[in-house]
């Protein structure tokens, strides 16, 4: 199966980079024989993935004379900018060409801003004749425009990764057939490192902070500093600060740098950072060694659920929300970042997280397993739908 993948940013973000390794990994499950092409808005970020990957930059070349003429014309005359796009992203499409299948990778997409120029890829592919696929997606009712719902049905089926998304979208009537599965990260691999000076084996809090949630509430560095008093003053536990984006304008490392200096003198090495340079296997290998986890990032979520690892998620969003509810049922362990005021609740959270530390441990241990392979499961209908249109 020769797989076109597109809409990934990047593998600075690690949540993205597993999204990668983990669709490869369910594929190549499925069949063994399979080319890659990602289109990647930065390939440098790249260049460690799987070597059967083929990297091609996803970039606009500028407009001839003539094009830009016809662009200005239908911009102004139709207030429509579908061929200045399609122009510009030229070689989108040559690389696009000889796929059997084109993924749509960046699972919440249609969660952030109108997304007008990944619409109008998206529609062009399908008006090429190529068989797309909107791939372990997450949507919010409210992110249900008009638009996205017409840009949504010229989709050839849509890969759902919880099941609040799965329920908005048929509730919508989506004409493409949508499916359930779990996010492709459950199937991603994990890579151990030696342990970091400071790490306690079996009893380290891991904490994971991101610039999109401390941008929505500024008050949220304070109110974690205060639950990492907290665990010093009253626990015998480490504490790691894990980044998982370092991308520029998206990154971690501001976060984490100012929880780490608030509390170092308190912590001395009881708490530090880990590396800022590592891959989305390598954290997962972290990750799966910590007592209990905090974080902001799905898919560092994803990495401590599939590991067993008690957790508190500081979710915004209806992925937050799904993953945990197809996990436990509900979404009581999810805390809304947007609107913590003070450590009190965090607190809170994290005293019944130790309360109910073997439970939560017992129904992850028995999900994850169930989870997983429904993960890989995903790949056989992929291969069903890719064989359905070559036959």
């Amino acid at each position: 199966m020769n797989v076109f993948m597109f809409n990934h940013t990047g593998s600075l973000n690690r949540g993205c980079e597993a999204i990668i390794r983990g669709t490869i990994n369910i594929i190549d499950n499925t069949c063994g024989d399979n080319q890659y092409t990602l289109s990647s808005c930065y390939p440098q970020e790249d260049e460690a993935l799987d070597e059967k990957i083929n990297l091609v930059p996803f970039n606009p070349r500028p407009l001839n004379k003539v094009e830009h003429l016809i662009a200005a014309l239908n911009i102004k005359l139709r207030n429509n900018e579908k061929y200045s796009v399609i122009k510009s992203y030229s070689a989108f499409f040559k690389d696009a060409a000889s796929a059997d299948i084109c993924l749509s990778v960046g699972g919440d997409t249609y969660c952030y801003g109108d997304n007008a120029v990944i619409r109008i890829l998206t529609d062009e592919l399908k008006r090429r004749g190529k068989q797309i696929v909107l791939w372990g997606a997450s949507i919010g009712e409210e992110d249900l425009s008009g638009e996205k719902i017409e840009n949504l049905n010229c989709f050839d089926a849509i890969f759902t990764r919880e099941s609040l998304t799965y329920e908005n979208l048929k509730n919508h009537q989506i004409k493409p057939e949508v499916f359930l599965f779990p996010d492709p990260a459950f199937s991603l691999n994990k890579t151990e490192l030696p342990l970091l000076e400071g790490w306690i084996d079996g009893n380290t809090v891991g904490i994971n902070l991101s610039s999109i949630v401390v941008s929505r509430n500024p008050q949220l560095t304070e109110s974690v500093s205060g639950l990492i008093g907290y665990i010093l003053k009253n626990t015998d536990m480490a504490v790691a600060l894990i980044p998982h984006v370092t991308s520029a304008g998206n990154d971690d490392i501001q976060a984490l740098e100012a929880l780490y200096n608030e509390t170092k003198e308190q912590a001395g090495k009881r708490i530090f950072i880990l590396p800022y340079d590592l891959n989305a296997e390598q954290y997962k290998g972290y990750i799966a060694r910590l007592r209990f986890f905090i974080g902001a990032r799905t898919h560092a979520t994803i990495a401590a659920y599939t590991n067993f690892v008690p957790t508190i998620d500081l979710g915004y969003s209806i992925k937050s929300k799904g993953i945990a509810t197809d996990l436990f049922g509900d979404d009581r362990f999810v805390i809304d970042s947007t609107t913590i005021k003070n450590d009190n609740e965090l607190i809170s959270a994290f005293e019944t997280l130790i309360e109910q530390e073997s439970e939560i441990k017992n129904i992850l241990m028995k999900v994850i397993p169930g989870k997983i392979r429904a993960a890989f499961e995903a790949g056989k209908k992929l291969s069903e739908i890719c064989d359905s249109r070559i036959s």
